[in-house]
C-alpha cells in the first residue's frame, strides 16, 4: 500500500515525534528541531511522558523494542553523559539502541551511542566502514539475539539511518552508478519527477509546478522589513549556470548513490526476514525525512 497523504512537518524532530506517538508535533512539545528548543510548553524539545511512544506501548505488551540510527528527540543539553537519559531511546521504551542522538553525524566517523554510553566505531573507513552498514549489522544482531532465545516473541524495530540526510557521504562507486543521470539540470528533473508522481497516482493529474523562485526574482525578493531575502533562498536558473553545472550534477549523483546504498542495506534486513521465515508475519512501513541538504541552497540543488 502507498500512503499518499502522509504528512511531514518539513523538520526532522517534529515529524519523528508524530510518527512515534501518533500525536501532533506541538502536542509533543516539538514545535521545532530539538537544537532550537526553548522554554515554551509546545517547544521544549522533550516529548511529555504521558504521550506514549510505540516503543513504550508495545514493550508493555511483551514486544522486544529496538532502535538504530538517528534519534533527534532530546534537547542538545541532554546529549551528554552528565545528563539524564529520560529522553534518550532507552528512556522512552527502547530496550536496545545503537546510533546517534543529534540531527546528523559524519557517516565515516559518527558520534555513536550504544544504549546509554558513547562508543567507538568498530573499524575505520579505510577498512570499509560506513555508518549505514554498521547500523544494519546492529539491527540484525538485536533481532537475532532475542529470536535465538524466544523465537515467537514479536519485535518492533525503528530503523532510522542517516541517509539521505546531510552530510551526504557514500563511497565513490555508489555515486558513479548515477553518472550523467542528472546532467539535464534540476528544473528538468523536477518536471520528470512530477510526471512520474502523476503516473503513479501520488498527486492529482492536474497538479502543476510552482515557479522555481515563487516569491520573485532575486532582485525583487524582499522581506517584511523591505530588505532582500537571503541569497540562500534563491535558486539560480539552470541555463544561467556555466561550470557549476557539473558540480551540481555530481552533488545529485552523490545523493542518489547515498540513497541507493541505504536501499541496499534495507534489502539486507528484508532478506534476513525472508530467509528466517519472518517476512510474511512482519509489517514494514517506510517513510522519508524532509528533503535535501540545506547546505546545497543556491550552490546546488
Amino acid at each position: 500500500m502507498r500512503y499518499t497523504q502522509w504528512h511531514t512537518t518539513a523538520l526532522c524532530s517534529p515529524t519523528r515525534s508524530c510518527l512515534l506517538t501518533g500525536r501532533n508535533h506541538t502536542r509533543n512539545s516539538m514545535a521545532c528541531i530539538t537544537e532550537a528548543a526553548v522554554g515554551f510548553p509546545n517547544a521544549s524539545g522533550m516529548i511529555p511522558p504521558e504521550n506514549g511512544m510505540l516503543s513504550e506501548i508495545l514493550g508493555e505488551r511483551g514486544w522486544n523494542t529496538y532502535m538504530v540510527g538517528k534519534w533527534h528527540l532530546c534537547p542538545t543539553v541532554e546529549m551528554n553523559l552528565a545528563s539524564t537519559r529520560r529522553n534518550w531511546p532507552t528512556g522512552r521504551g527502547f530496550e536496545r539502541f545503537y546510533g546517534f542522538l543529534g540531527a546528523e553525524t559524519n557517516q565515516w566517523y559518527p558520534d555513536l551511542v550504544y544504549d546509554n554510553h558513547p562508543v567507538d566505531q568498530p573499524k575505520s573507513p579505510a577498512e570499509g566502514y560506513h555508518l549505514t552498514e554498521d547500523l544494519t549489522d546492529k539491527a540484525l544482531e538485536f533481532i537475532k539475539d532475542a529470536k535465538t532465545v524466544a523465537p515467537d516473541k514479536p519485535f518492533f524495530l525503528y530503523y532510522a539511518p542517516g541517509a539521505a540526510h546531510a552530510p551526504h557521504h557514500v563511497a565513490k562507486e555508489w555515486a558513479d552508478k548515477f553518472q550523467g543521470r542528472f546532467d539535464m539540470g534540476y528544473e528538468a528533473i523536477r518536471e520528470q519527477t512530477l510526471a512520474r508522481q502523476k503516473e503513479m497516482g501520488i498527486v492529482p493529474a492536474g497538479t502543476g509546478l510552482p515557479p522555481v523562485n515563487p516569491i520573485g526574482t532575486p532582485a525583487t525578493r524582499t522581506g517584511p522589513d523591505g530588505k532582500p531575502f537571503p541569497l540562500m533562498d534563491v535558486t539560480r536558473p539552470w541555463d544561467s549556470l556555466s561550470e557549476e553545472k557539473r558540480l551540481f550534477a555530481r552533488m545529485a549523483e552523490v545523493y542518489a548513490g547515498f540513497l541507493a546504498h541505504a536501499d541496499h542495506h534495507i534489502g539486507r534486513l528484508m532478506d534476513y526476514l525472508e530467509e528466517s521465515g519472518q517476512r510474511q508475519n512482519t509489517m514494514v512501513i517506510v517513510v522519508s525525512d524532509n528533503g535535501p541538504a540545506a547546505r546545497a541552497a543556491r550552490t546546488g540543488r
